[in-house]
């Protein structure tokens, strides 16, 4: 089973908790036991896991990514203009891998699934794919 989900993001940069939408999915499913991947088909946004019970775990990623990759630099090349966001994109990552039991996430207790946003405000899509045991 393959599901697409549409996100509207608000910022140039931000991170938005998706954990929720996949759990409720999951559930509506049926999935007992499993695999789920989830997937972004984005150049410039990616997938991952972090702490999602303080929001400043979210900021400080974003400022830390911004120092690295700053959205201007002499040296970029890339017409678009969106060099920095590409290059987060990358580093992010563009999927992660959860594993469910018993009709649930397994995740530990301060990990959340984050749609990464890198060159917004845009409506995105990322996918889910459940493979059941």
């Amino acid at each position: 089973m393959l599901q697409r989900f549409t996100i509207q993001t608000h910022n140039r940069d931000e991170m938005l908790d998706i954990t929720e939408t996949i759990r409720a999915y999951i559930q509506e499913q049926g999935v007992q036991d499993g695999v789920l991947y989830v997937y972004c088909a984005h150049t410039t946004a990616g997938i991952t896991i972090n702490e999602n019970a303080d929001p400043d775990v979210k900021s400080d990623m974003l400022m830390r990514l911004d120092e690295v990759y700053p959205w201007e630099h002499p040296k970029y090349r890339h017409g678009e203009g969106n060099t920095a966001s590409h290059l987060k994109a990358s580093t992010v990552g563009s999927s992660q891998m959860v594993i469910i039991n018993e009709r649930d996430l397994v995740l530990g207790t301060w990990q959340g699934i984050y749609f990464c946003e890198f060159d917004g405000p845009r409506t995105r899509n990322y996918f889910v794919k459940v493979i059941p045991d």
